[in-house]
């Protein structure tokens, strides 16, 4: 019992010191893997709205970590299927240092820029509409339950009444 204690109270000690619980900054270090390059990274988030609202779509934001099973799952099994389908899918990468322009065409990272948008968990999947407002509920978390992509299509079919009006 005394060394779960030693362990609770260092990972709560980096947690305080960092701000990243020690997993993710392992988990920055990670090489991206193949699933990573089959959905395209944004590096102007404003542009990539604006293309895909010009196409009468929301955009499908999903924040990303190096090494995340349920990122990859979420990825692999539903995201690739929606850009297939002629969706507007993207990517930003949690711990990241990769540039990017935020919603407002402002220069950060691609880390600050999941941090700025209040982005907690991986994977999350952002809905985003006109005046980069969010026209659904973000869907948090992964799951490789049935579920899954009745959530996702349910937020879709909501992302897509509020931008075609």
């Amino acid at each position: 019992m005394r060394r779960w204690n030693r362990r609770s109270m260092l990972m709560t000690a980096w947690v305080a010191a960092t701000g990243t619980p020690w997993w993710m900054s392992h988990a920055a270090a990670a090489e991206p893997d193949a699933s990573e390059r089959l959905l395209p990274t944004t590096s102007d988030l404003q542009a990539s709205l604006a293309n895909a609202l010009a196409r009468g779509e929301p955009l499908i934001v999903l924040a990303t970590l190096r090494g995340c099973p349920f990122c990859k799952v979420a990825r692999e099994n539903y995201l690739v299927s929606e850009l297939q389908a002629g969706r507007a899918v993207t990517q930003i990468h949690f711990l990241s240092r990769d540039p990017v322009k935020d919603l407002q065409g402002r220069a950060t990272t691609q880390g600050q820029l999941v941090k700025s948008l209040g982005i907690e968990a991986a994977p999350t999947l952002l809905f985003l509409g006109a005046n980069a407002a969010e026209v659904a509920p973000r869907l948090v978390g992964g799951s490789t339950s049935d579920f899954y992509a009745a959530y996702l299509d349910e937020r879709i079919a909501k992302a897509r009444a509020a931008v075609r009006g």
